[in-house]
């Protein structure tokens, strides 16, 4: 089995905390997006993952700090991992086709903005099936259609009348993925775009039309990462479930002095914390120093210096130096103060 990950040409939806860390390595609960799911999918796929294929962008974003951390999560499953880069961001068609090398056998294709909790066994009748979560608003979404026999007929985009409330979360398994790299490349050599790029779902509609059985795998819990608001949800609902869970979330070697961890908190090593008080659902990477501040509901990365703060849904990067009584401000592109 194969792992398909395109960590490009997805847009680029959290701005401003990916002008200088890719979206899919944000940490959420103190573990990137993409080693969660990674992680996840192989072991919801209860079998030998042989290669984890990476599809990047910018090497001025997606550098070789980012190519090892990779390379190591490749290698804690017992797979090889595939470096490929997508240096035009022309949509999700193209940046699978970026890794055609790759598209060989039984895979999973999952993009890395998106994270899921579930437990299922593959459908060994289908030749390809796409996992879809019940939604209340699927206008809002891409939904499939099934036949009288739970088979996927039709991908819709954001339809205006109600086809289904079954939306496609953007994680696919083919039987074999070289069929879909077949069609991928008659899209691109045909020149079918949609919105100016060239889409998975067009490589998928040739093998429906060709007769191959799309059937739907569901999930128990799917968490978006595609803005900052539903990121730092997310980083709530994964601390919560890992609480549950009895996972140890906060580092041993936190200091604190007159401070308090309201859980479930994530805490990364050498964070020091004085005269605070972090929680419920906070995220904080190591080496961090929080004084003088309440903070809940919020995701801060590392090596940031926090003080004198009232925060509740925030999103903070790395090495931020913030003051909630500043009267001096240096602030980068795309920043909100709210």
């Amino acid at each position: 089995m194969k792992i398909i990950v395109p960590m490009a040409g997805r847009g680029s939806r959290l701005r401003p905390h990916t002008l200088t860390v890719p979206k899919p390595l944000i940490p959420v609960a103190g573990k990137s997006i993409v080693h969660r799911l990674v992680e996840d999918i192989a072991k919801i796929l209860k079998e030998p993952i042989e290669e984890v294929a990476f599809i990047l962008g910018d090497e001025a974003f997606f550098g070789d700090d980012v190519v090892k951390s990779l390379e190591d999560l490749a290698k804690g499953l017992g797979a090889k991992a595939s470096i490929y880069r997508q240096d035009q961001p022309l949509g999700t068609g193209h940046a699978i086709m970026c890794a055609k090398e790759s598209l060989s056998g039984p895979a999973v294709i999952a993009y890395a903005d998106t994270l899921i909790r579930a437990d299922f066994e593959l459908d060994p009748e289908a030749d390809a099936v796409i996992w879809v979560k019940q939604v209340d608003q699927p206008e809002a979404f891409g939904v499939v259609k099934l036949n009288p026999n739970n088979e996927i007929i039709e991908l819709v985009e954001k339809p205006k009348e109600f086809v289904s409330d079954l939306a496609v979360i953007g994680i696919y398994y083919f039987k074999e993925v070289g069929v879909l790299r077949n069609e991928l490349q008659s899209v691109l050599d045909n020149n079918i775009q949609n919105g100016g790029e060239y889409q998975i779902n067009d490589g998928i509609k040739a093998m429906m039309a060709n007769g191959k059985v799309f059937k739907t795998g569901s999930v128990d819990e799917w968490m978006d990462c595609g803005n900052k608001d539903v990121t730092v949800e997310t980083n709530t609902r994964m601390l919560g479930f890992l609480h549950n869970d009895g996972e140890h979330l906060v580092d041993y070697d936190v200091k604190l002095e007159n401070a308090t961890i309201v859980p479930p908190c994530y805490i990364g090593e050498n964070v020091v914390i004085k005269n605070a008080t972090i929680g419920p659902n906070v995220s904080v990477g190591k080496g961090c120093h929080i004084t003088d501040s309440t903070i809940k509901n919020s995701l801060i990365q590392t090596h940031s210096q926090i003080k004198n703060a009232n925060l509740d849904n925030a999103m903070i990067g790395n090495h931020v130096s913030y003051d909630g009584k500043f009267t001096s401000v240096s602030i980068g592109d795309y920043s909100v103060l709210e």
